[in-house]
């Protein structure tokens, strides 16, 4: 009985002296905020610097331009298809603009004439799932061998 009574008092006390709260007979505490401080000044009297990794790399945000190679597999395909007329050349020019959004009107798509997940779906050159559910994890060994051992144990 004296063992439930002196849990809650102990984590009362615990989470008081993390909190910076002190107890009555240690006097009244001090604030942690760092609003007394003069302006200006940092904690302890140090700047805060942010931490850099040399090896880290900012992400590029944003789409990536097609590579000409990819822009001709683009351009073909809309020649297999009839929207294209002229010889793919792998440059992103009027004809080609011209050619997506004939493709795209006779596809049901949205005719803006810019490269898209459902566009280079229906070219054929696109991901199976683009746009139409999110990515599948890959199976690890790890939980390749769960799943066999739980399938073990249930027969």
């Amino acid at each position: 009985m004296r063992l439930r009574r002196a849990i809650p008092a102990t984590l009362m006390l615990l989470l008081a002296a993390e909190s910076g709260v002190s107890s009555a007979s240690a006097g009244p505490a001090k604030p942690r905020s760092s609003a007394s401080k003069a302006p200006g000044s940092a904690a302890g009297g140090k700047a805060h610097a942010k931490k850099t990794s040399k090896h880290s790399k900012r992400r590029e945000r944003g789409q990536k331009v097609p590579t000409p190679d990819r822009i001709t597999e683009i351009q073909q395909a809309l020649a297999k298809d009839g929207s294209f007329t002229g010889t793919p050349n792998g440059k992103w020019n009027d004809s080609t603009v011209e050619a997506m959004k004939k493709f795209q009107a006779g596809h049901g798509l949205n005719p803006s004439g810019k490269l898209d997940a459902l566009t280079l779906q229906k070219l054929g050159l696109g991901s199976q799932t683009a746009g139409v559910a999110a990515p599948i994890p890959p199976v690890t060994s790890s939980s390749a061998a769960t799943s066999i051992t739980q399938t073990a144990k249930r027969e």
